[in-house]
């Protein structure tokens, strides 16, 4: 068993995001497609027979107690394992964005553990941990793009005949974040948008839907709508991802994406096909 890896972990777009109802218990029900962009974060592991989790910014510095080292101790109390890692962080992916970076990030490590400690943990699994790190870190365990439902805990793959087109995007996040708990928590947020379908969604693949999120986070942080009406400028529709406030826009021809704001970051990003590390993980049990 190999002690080092270093290893990537992917940001997301939400090509659309309803909101559909609301639970007894506040938690918001959604129907969206997560879908895998190559802009990611780098994880170093390396191996500690002591048992203890460490953890070294290698970029910008993160809480102590973040996603990484959450995901590392909830893998360690779930199975008992008695060896420990020190896990090395380069950060890439905006924070505050709606890509899913911290996410992702937990993601990583869940797999990368579960290779490097030899737990045999299978994805149902492994997401039944990650649920309880974040609403989105599942989906960064079934290894490809997918149709998202519930409070983010139904999700089906789309591969095969549903697999997403290949296709670029330019991606804008600006220097202002946003609060995911302030945009749920707002009486103008629509929550009673019409069910959708995968068969729908097909028909139209990037202009499909919208994000019942972005009116409100556009008042809370007015640069979400800078940033669409800047990609507009250039005849690009843009949309925002999850709770922002980046905002992206499929690319049909290459643009000159220079003009921005300076304190923006602007990224052009290709799709993925499938999670970089899927595979690490069985789909089903062992036997």
């Amino acid at each position: 068993m190999q002690a080092l890896y270093d290893v990537p972990a992917p940001a997301k777009l939400n090509l659309f995001l309803h909101i559909t109802g609301r639970r007894a218990d506040g938690y918001h029900l959604l129907q969206s497609v997560f879908m895998l962009i190559d802009w990611c974060d780098t994880l170093h592991f390396e191996l500690r027979p002591d048992g203890h989790i460490s953890r070294e910014d290698l970029g910008p510095p993160l809480p102590a107690d973040d996603l990484c080292v959450r995901a590392a101790r909830a893998l360690q109390q779930a199975t008992g394992c008695p060896q420990g890692v020190h896990i090395g962080v380069l950060k890439r992916i905006p924070a505050q964005a709606g890509m899913g970076g911290g996410s992702s990030d937990a993601a990583t490590v869940l797999l990368a553990l579960n290779r490097m400690w030899n737990l045999r943990l299978t994805v149902p699994e492994l997401q039944r941990i990650a649920v309880t790190l974040g609403a989105d870190v599942p989906f960064f365990l079934c290894g490809h793009n997918a149709w998202v439902e519930g409070i983010g805990e139904i999700i089906w793959p789309l591969t095969c005949s549903r697999q997403l087109p290949k296709a670029r995007f330019a991606v804008v996040k600006p220097e202002a974040g946003l609060d995911t708990r302030e945009i749920f928590s707002s009486p103008a947020l629509k929550r009673d948008s019409d069910s959708a379908t995968i068969l729908g969604f097909a028909a139209t693949h990037y202009d499909f839907g919208r994000n019942d999120l972005q009116n409100v986070a556009q008042t809370l942080c007015p640069d979400v709508k800078k940033a669409i009406e800047w990609l507009e400028t250039l005849g690009l529709h843009g949309r925002m991802t999850g709770s922002g406030s980046a905002v992206f826009a499929k690319m049909q021809y290459a643009t000159d994406l220079s003009g921005a704001p300076g304190t923006w970051q602007v990224k052009v990003c290709e799709n993925l096909m499938q999670h970089p590390l899927a595979g690490w993980a069985k789909d089903k049990s062992f036997g």
